[in-house]
């Protein structure tokens, strides 16, 4: 299948780093959300990282005034879906919202075009089943900074299409991107052990083992992580690696029970450094 056109639905963290890797692999990319502060924030966003790049020698202008002129912000789902033939939902990790958009994708999307999802732990097959085609879907886990890392895991569902998951692995490489392919489970690969690493972390923290620094301190000089656990989860947001959790532990059992303290850090609003305050403040 010959992809040209792809639809980003979220325009957040995620959704616009996507649509950048989209465009800077040359396809016309449309980056959608329910409102304009959020579009505009995104492509705001998008403009950054692409002329940063060309202050760091990595494009010129001309390539870096070509690849924006790719980028479609609109807050029109019809105008993002219609004529599409690749669909990347960047949603929340809200099993319901992404079901919701599902809906809107079979509506307003070409029959044929392939549709994804980025979650990071919630099930493609359960995604695919709202479409009448779910063969056409797979998951795309992309990761936080989009355009620094290099890993997309392609996640195959019950009844992904072989074709399916080629087309998704063109598309990743295409923008620049190493795969590896996981048979749908809870977490698939990277978030399953993350989350084990981070909730472990949240348990010796609370019982006074040692400070979050130098358990960071300790994962990234003794273990070579490039980040610690806890200056991960504020990256991330504690309030989306509870959700993870939580739903691992109700998929996968006793082994992924949130730690106390990380629920209570989520009520007390300390989310991380979207809100400027998480296990560290910002």
């Amino acid at each position: 299948m010959s992809v040209r056109t792809i639809a980003v639905l979220g325009a957040g963290t995620m959704g616009h780093g996507i649509a950048h890797a989209a465009i800077a692999g040359g396809f016309d990319t449309r980056l959608y959300d329910v409102s304009d502060a959020a579009v505009d924030e995104g492509r705001a966003a998008i403009e950054q990282i692409v002329r940063k790049g060309v202050e760091l020698g990595k494009s010129d202008a001309g390539s870096a005034d070509a690849a924006l002129a790719r980028l479609t912000p609109t807050t029109r789902l019809d105008e993002a879906l219609g004529g599409a033939d690749f669909v990347i939902e960047a949603a929340p990790e809200q099993i319901d919202v992404k079901l919701a958009l599902f809906r809107e994708i079979e509506r307003l999307a070409p029959s044929d075009a392939i549709v994804t999802s980025n979650t990071s732990a919630l099930s493609i097959t359960e995604m695919a089943g709202s479409l009448t085609r779910p063969g056409r879907v797979a998951g795309m886990h992309f990761f936080n900074p989009v355009h620094k890392m290099k890993l997309v895991e392609i996640v195959q569902a019950l009844e992904s299409a072989p074709a399916t998951i080629e087309a998704v692995t063109a598309v990743a490489r295409r923008m620049g991107k190493e795969t590896v392919l996981v048979r749908e489970s809870p977490g698939f690969i990277t978030t399953r052990v993350n989350a084990s690493i981070g909730n472990e972390a949240f348990y010796m923290l609370m019982e006074g083992v040692a400070s979050a620094r130098d358990i960071d301190k300790a994962l990234k000089l003794g273990l070579n992580h490039p980040m610690g656990p806890f200056e991960l989860v504020d990256l991330v947001g504690l309030d989306t690696r509870l959700s993870i959790l939580e739903y691992l532990h109700r998929s996968l059992g006793e082994k992924y029970r949130p730690c106390p303290l990380l629920a209570q850090y989520v009520r007390a609003g300390r989310l991380g450094r979207k809100v400027g305050r998480g296990v560290y403040d910002y």
